[in-house]
Parts: C-alpha cells; structure tokens; sequence
C-alpha cells in the first residue's frame, strides 16, 4: 500500500492551496481530483485576488500547475471508503488503497437546485447563487431573487444592493411574515407568488408562470439548498452541525483526531478567497501535528516557554 504523509480529498481552492501549502513543507501528499467544482458551471469567478474575471476551470488548471515542483501526487477519482489504520488512516480511492498519516477533506458541497424546468440548464450562466460573484456583471439590471421565507427575504434585499430593479419569486404561497413582506415594500422590491412554469431564454432568462404571463429577466439569484458531496468524514464520525456540515475549529481540525475539513464543507464562507485561505489553516495545522510528531519520536519536544507561549506553532498553527 502506497503511505503518504496526507490525503487531501477535492481539488477545489480549499484543496489545491491546502496541497500547495504540505508539498511545499515537504510532505508526501496525494490530492484526490473528485472532479468538477461546485463552481465549474460558472463563467468567471469575481473577488480573486489578481485573477478576478477567470473561469473557474481556469483557476483550477493554475492551482494544479502550480503543484509541480512539491512532492504531490494528483489523481482523478474519488475517495471511496476510509478507516482508521496503524495510527493513521487507510483511504480507497478508484485507483485502490492507501495510507495516510493525516485527511484533510476539501471535498465541498453540491447544490440540490429547485425543480424548475429550465434552470439547471442555466445554472451559473444567466441563474446565480452570491450577488458577490455575479453581481456586479448584472449591475443595474433586471433581476429576480427565487425564494420564499426567511432565505428569500434576507437574498432579495442583499441583491437590491447591486440594481434597483429586483423582484422576489416565490413560485407558490410565500411564507413570508407580515414584517418582511412590508421590509420587501419599504426597499421597492414586489413579490410575485404566482408559480412557474419553466425558465427561458439563452442570453437572458424569461421566467414563464402558469397563468401564462411572463417575466424578462437579465439574471436570477437563489440560494439553494446544499449537502455533502462525501460521506466519508461522517463515517468517521465527524461531528456535523445542523446543516450537516462538518464542525471544525479556527485552524479547521474537526471532532475526530487526525482528520482536517476546509471550505465550503464546513460551512466557511461560500468565495473562492475563503475557501483557499481554510485550506492554508488547515494544511498548517496539519503539518504542525506532524512536526511535533517527527520531533517526539527523536526524544525530544516543544517546551512551553516562561512566557507561557512555547509549543504553539508559527503564525497561529496548532500543536498536536
């Protein structure tokens, strides 16, 4: 059985940087490509530092070119199965079995969209999920957020921010309370509760409803409903939250000893930033644990020192 120094599962900005940051601290790592990201449909991704505009794909062929000179290995397919095994772990991917000392999961989130006809097929063309990402190409222009109740209230006047024109679908009897239906007026955001037929259009989107009347649109916003794309840190025994994602602390270690979890699976903020900034953390934390067990099994350790600060880790990583 192959043995690396870290498994880390899901090639997306928490995953690609989380790699970059072990290859580049000299540990064996295999990065499992599970692949398309979440964000693949999407035609630029916005708010990355000097690469706002680019294609998803097309950060994702720079991150992974960007592992070429570390010890990582890279392969496609998905990690099958894991279990606890000689102090660490043993992990089946498509390609068989190995070991790992330490996991780190990066394997995010998939989107369960609304049974719309015609949306999906405009996922992340003409339909979007953060007003962040896709706001400010649809700036001042006719807009619709796709919501009921509490997320559709907070998402329309989160969009009202980017154009003046945004108007609330709720496809069927709302759930909306009376103060956020009068939130919705103050702001000059209507709320349409008739239900909808199909979504059209190429360019643009034309909501069509079943009464036969018909909305043009320049972009809809929802916020869909999401869950894991593994099993496996469940398996584990991971501890999730309500929302089922997994619960990590500041440096992303979750409830289980020996396993990581970065981005969008935790339940961090959903930006490509974000989701490689907790890769780092995580990667960090992670090589530290191994430091510090590189160091005892020589006799020696990290002696706290008079200040009460010794064994901590640079730059806020965490001991094991």
């Amino acid at each position: 059985m192959e043995r690396y120094d870290a498994v880390v599962v899901g090639a997306g900005a928490a995953g690609l940087n989380a790699a970059l940051v072990l290859g580049g601290s000299r540990r064996e790592v295999l990065l499992l490509d599970g692949g398309p990201t979440r964000n693949a449909a999407a035609q630029a991704a916005h708010g990355v530092f000097t690469r706002d505009g680019a294609a998803p794909t097309q950060l994702q062929a720079l991150g992974l070119a960007d592992l070429a000179p570390y010890p990582v290995t890279v392969r496609p397919g998905v990690a099958r199965e894991v279990k606890p095994w000689d102090g660490g772990f043993a992990l089946r991917h498509d390609g068989g079995w190995v070991q790992a000392r330490r996991l780190l999961f990066a394997s995010g989130v998939r989107d369960v969209l609304p049974n719309v006809p015609g949306l999906r097929a405009r996922w992340g063309r003409t339909v979007h999920h953060c007003p962040y990402c896709d706001g400010w190409p649809n700036r001042e222009s006719a807009l619709a957020v796709l919501g009921s109740h509490q997320e559709g209230h907070h998402l329309a006047l989160s969009v009202r921010a980017w154009s003046d024109r945004v108007v609330l679908l709720t496809d069927g009897p709302d759930e909306l309370t009376d103060e956020q239906r009068e939130d919705l007026r103050r702001v000059g955001v209507p709320v349409i509760s008739t239900p909808i037929l199909r979504l059209e259009g190429k360019d643009t989107v034309r909501v069509r409803f079943r009464d036969g009347e018909r909305l043009p649109l320049d972009a809809l916003f929802l916020n869909p409903t999401q869950v894991q794309r593994s099993s496996l840190p469940a398996s584990l025994g991971c501890e999730l939250n309500a929302k089922s994602r997994v619960v990590v602390n500041e440096n992303g270690m979750t409830s289980v000893r020996g396993v990581w979890a970065a981005g969008d699976m935790t339940g961090a903020p959903q930006y490509v930033m974000s989701a490689a900034a907790s890769g780092m953390l995580a990667a960090v934390s992670l090589n530290t644990t191994l430091i510090h067990e590189n160091v005892r099994r020589l006799g020696a350790a990290f002696h706290k020192s008079p200040d009460g600060e010794g064994g901590r880790a640079p730059s806020g990583g965490e001991a094991s």
